[in-house]
Protein backbone atom coordinates (compact mmCIF):
# COMPACT_ATOMS: atom_id res chain seq x y z
CA UNK A 1 0.00 0.00 0.00
CA UNK A 2 2.27 2.53 -1.18
CA UNK A 3 1.98 5.80 -2.95
CA UNK A 4 -1.43 5.94 -2.19
CA UNK A 5 -3.68 9.22 -3.35
CA UNK A 6 -6.44 9.88 -0.75
CA UNK A 7 -9.85 9.73 -0.49
CA UNK A 8 -9.62 6.10 0.03
CA UNK A 9 -13.41 4.92 -1.76
CA UNK A 10 -14.22 1.27 0.22
CA UNK A 11 -17.40 -0.31 -2.21
CA UNK A 12 -18.85 -3.79 -0.82
CA UNK A 13 -19.97 -6.06 -3.53
CA UNK A 14 -24.27 -6.75 -2.95
CA UNK A 15 -24.12 -9.50 -5.73
CA UNK A 16 -22.21 -11.80 -3.87
CA UNK A 17 -22.64 -13.91 -0.53
CA UNK A 18 -19.35 -13.28 0.71
CA UNK A 19 -19.03 -9.95 2.64
CA UNK A 20 -16.21 -8.46 0.60
CA UNK A 21 -15.40 -5.39 -0.98
CA UNK A 22 -13.07 -3.21 -3.36
CA UNK A 23 -10.42 -0.49 -2.12
CA UNK A 24 -9.58 2.31 -4.84
CA UNK A 25 -7.51 5.21 -4.56
CA UNK A 26 -8.60 8.96 -5.90
CA UNK A 27 -7.27 7.85 -8.79
CA UNK A 28 -9.49 5.45 -9.22
CA UNK A 29 -6.62 3.03 -8.33
CA UNK A 30 -7.05 -0.93 -7.17
CA UNK A 31 -5.39 -1.05 -4.03
CA UNK A 32 -7.10 -3.95 -2.85
CA UNK A 33 -9.72 -6.62 -2.82
CA UNK A 34 -10.85 -7.70 0.58
CA UNK A 35 -12.67 -10.96 1.52
CA UNK A 36 -14.11 -12.58 4.60
CA UNK A 37 -14.04 -16.25 5.03
CA UNK A 38 -17.40 -17.77 5.10
CA UNK A 39 -18.48 -20.24 8.16
CA UNK A 40 -15.63 -19.93 10.18
CA UNK A 41 -15.78 -19.94 13.86
CA UNK A 42 -13.15 -17.34 13.87
CA UNK A 43 -13.13 -13.99 11.88
CA UNK A 44 -10.60 -14.70 8.85
CA UNK A 45 -9.94 -12.29 6.15
CA UNK A 46 -7.98 -12.14 2.72
CA UNK A 47 -6.45 -8.83 1.29
CA UNK A 48 -5.83 -9.15 -2.11
CA UNK A 49 -4.10 -6.98 -4.30
CA UNK A 50 -7.15 -6.82 -6.16
CA UNK A 51 -10.19 -7.96 -8.02
CA UNK A 52 -8.36 -11.12 -9.51
CA UNK A 53 -7.19 -12.70 -6.17
CA UNK A 54 -4.09 -13.01 -7.85
CA UNK A 55 -2.16 -12.26 -5.09
CA UNK A 56 -2.52 -12.45 -1.16
CA UNK A 57 -0.81 -9.41 0.56
CA UNK A 58 -2.02 -9.38 3.88
CA UNK A 59 -4.44 -12.02 6.21
CA UNK A 60 -6.70 -10.44 9.52
CA UNK A 61 -7.16 -13.23 11.81
CA UNK A 62 -9.03 -13.48 14.98
CA UNK A 63 -7.18 -14.40 18.13
CA UNK A 64 -10.69 -16.18 19.38
CA UNK A 65 -13.83 -17.43 18.69
CA UNK A 66 -16.34 -14.15 17.90
CA UNK A 67 -16.25 -11.94 20.81
CA UNK A 68 -16.62 -8.26 21.98
CA UNK A 69 -13.27 -7.99 23.34
CA UNK A 70 -11.07 -10.25 20.20
CA UNK A 71 -8.23 -8.74 18.72
CA UNK A 72 -7.45 -9.49 15.25
CA UNK A 73 -3.94 -10.13 13.85
CA UNK A 74 -3.16 -8.24 10.64
CA UNK A 75 0.02 -10.12 9.25
CA UNK A 76 2.12 -9.26 5.73
CA UNK A 77 2.32 -12.24 3.84
CA UNK A 78 4.92 -11.30 1.90
CA UNK A 79 7.06 -11.39 5.07
CA UNK A 80 5.34 -13.49 7.17
CA UNK A 81 5.22 -10.84 9.76
CA UNK A 82 2.69 -9.68 12.22
CA UNK A 83 2.65 -5.76 12.07
CA UNK A 84 0.06 -5.19 13.89
CA UNK A 85 -3.54 -5.76 15.46
CA UNK A 86 -6.97 -3.99 15.99
CA UNK A 87 -8.61 -5.02 19.55
CA UNK A 88 -12.32 -4.04 19.89
CA UNK A 89 -13.27 -2.23 23.01
CA UNK A 90 -15.26 -4.81 25.00
CA UNK A 91 -18.99 -4.07 25.83
CA UNK A 92 -17.81 -0.44 25.76
CA UNK A 93 -17.82 -0.70 21.41
CA UNK A 94 -21.75 -2.06 22.05
CA UNK A 95 -23.53 1.66 21.95
CA UNK A 96 -20.26 3.33 20.34
CA UNK A 97 -17.57 1.59 18.24
CA UNK A 98 -14.45 2.27 19.96
CA UNK A 99 -10.88 -0.29 18.99
CA UNK A 100 -7.29 0.31 19.65
CA UNK A 101 -4.75 0.04 16.69
CA UNK A 102 -1.31 -1.70 18.17
CA UNK A 103 1.67 -1.66 16.37
CA UNK A 104 3.98 -4.51 15.78
CA UNK A 105 5.30 -3.60 19.56
CA UNK A 106 2.52 -4.82 21.27
CA UNK A 107 2.27 -1.07 22.08
CA UNK A 108 -1.04 0.82 21.95
CA UNK A 109 -0.62 3.27 18.88
CA UNK A 110 -3.84 4.84 17.71
CA UNK A 111 -7.68 4.95 18.84
CA UNK A 112 -10.83 4.60 16.23
CA UNK A 113 -13.93 5.96 17.84
CA UNK A 114 -17.30 6.51 16.09
CA UNK A 115 -18.10 10.05 16.43
CA UNK A 116 -22.16 10.04 17.39
CA UNK A 117 -23.60 7.21 19.21
CA UNK A 118 -26.60 8.73 18.42
CA UNK A 119 -26.79 7.65 14.41
CA UNK A 120 -25.85 4.37 15.27
CA UNK A 121 -28.95 4.33 17.37
CA UNK A 122 -31.41 5.29 15.19
CA UNK A 123 -29.31 3.89 12.24
CA UNK A 124 -31.09 -0.35 13.81
CA UNK A 125 -34.13 1.29 14.85
CA UNK A 126 -35.09 2.85 11.29
CA UNK A 127 -33.35 -0.48 9.76
CA UNK A 128 -36.04 -2.76 11.95
CA UNK A 129 -38.64 -1.09 10.19
CA UNK A 130 -39.86 -2.92 6.89
CA UNK A 131 -39.33 -0.44 3.33
CA UNK A 132 -37.38 1.87 5.24
CA UNK A 133 -35.15 -0.26 6.48
CA UNK A 134 -33.91 -0.37 2.69
CA UNK A 135 -32.78 3.94 2.94
CA UNK A 136 -30.91 3.72 6.00
CA UNK A 137 -28.08 3.97 3.72
CA UNK A 138 -28.85 7.15 2.59
CA UNK A 139 -30.09 8.81 5.88
CA UNK A 140 -27.42 7.55 8.52
CA UNK A 141 -23.57 7.72 8.15
CA UNK A 142 -21.40 7.06 10.68
CA UNK A 143 -18.36 8.80 10.78
CA UNK A 144 -15.23 7.05 12.72
CA UNK A 145 -12.13 8.77 13.61
CA UNK A 146 -8.64 7.78 14.37
CA UNK A 147 -7.21 9.40 16.91
CA UNK A 148 -3.05 9.60 17.94
CA UNK A 149 -2.51 9.45 21.80
CA UNK A 150 -2.20 13.19 21.72
CA UNK A 151 -6.10 12.94 20.54
CA UNK A 152 -5.08 14.58 17.36
CA UNK A 153 -6.92 12.86 14.50
CA UNK A 154 -5.21 11.53 12.16
CA UNK A 155 -7.78 9.79 9.33
CA UNK A 156 -11.43 9.63 9.20
CA UNK A 157 -13.14 7.28 7.52
CA UNK A 158 -17.14 8.32 6.52
CA UNK A 159 -20.04 5.69 5.04
CA UNK A 160 -21.33 7.47 2.09
CA UNK A 161 -24.95 7.88 1.50
CA UNK A 162 -25.75 4.25 -0.56
CA UNK A 163 -28.05 1.83 -1.27
CA UNK A 164 -27.05 -0.88 1.55
CA UNK A 165 -24.99 1.65 3.17
CA UNK A 166 -22.05 -0.10 0.58
CA UNK A 167 -19.92 2.94 0.39
CA UNK A 168 -17.47 4.50 2.47
CA UNK A 169 -14.63 6.81 2.38
CA UNK A 170 -11.23 7.29 3.77
CA UNK A 171 -9.36 10.88 4.20
CA UNK A 172 -6.36 11.83 5.80
CA UNK A 173 -6.24 14.49 7.84
CA UNK A 174 -2.10 14.41 9.08
CA UNK A 175 0.90 12.55 7.51
CA UNK A 176 2.01 9.21 8.91
CA UNK A 177 4.90 7.48 8.10
CA UNK A 178 4.04 4.19 5.68
CA UNK A 179 4.40 1.57 8.11
CA UNK A 180 1.63 3.22 10.12
CA UNK A 181 -0.60 4.25 7.07
CA UNK A 182 -0.61 0.16 6.07
CA UNK A 183 -1.35 -0.63 10.12
CA UNK A 184 -4.15 1.81 10.11
CA UNK A 185 -5.94 1.24 6.61
CA UNK A 186 -6.03 -2.17 7.64
CA UNK A 187 -7.58 -1.80 10.21
CA UNK A 188 -9.81 0.15 9.08
CA UNK A 189 -10.87 -2.41 6.82
CA UNK A 190 -10.95 -5.01 9.14
CA UNK A 191 -13.56 -2.39 11.41
CA UNK A 192 -15.88 -1.91 8.43
CA UNK A 193 -16.34 -5.69 7.82
CA UNK A 194 -17.34 -6.02 11.75
CA UNK A 195 -19.51 -2.32 12.13
CA UNK A 196 -21.42 -2.84 8.81
CA UNK A 197 -22.31 -6.67 10.14
CA UNK A 198 -23.82 -4.88 13.14
CA UNK A 199 -25.80 -2.38 10.95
Amino acid sequence: MKDINYPINLVFNIGTIANDFSATDANNKTIAYVKQKLFKLKEDVLVYSDENKSQINYTIKADRWIDFSAAYSIKDERTKKEIGKIARKGWRSLWKAEYDIIDQHQKPQYKIKEKSALTRVLDSLFGEIPILSFFTGYLFNPTYLVTDNYNNVIVEMKKEPSFFGRKFSISKNRDIDQDDQERVILSLMMMVLLERRRG
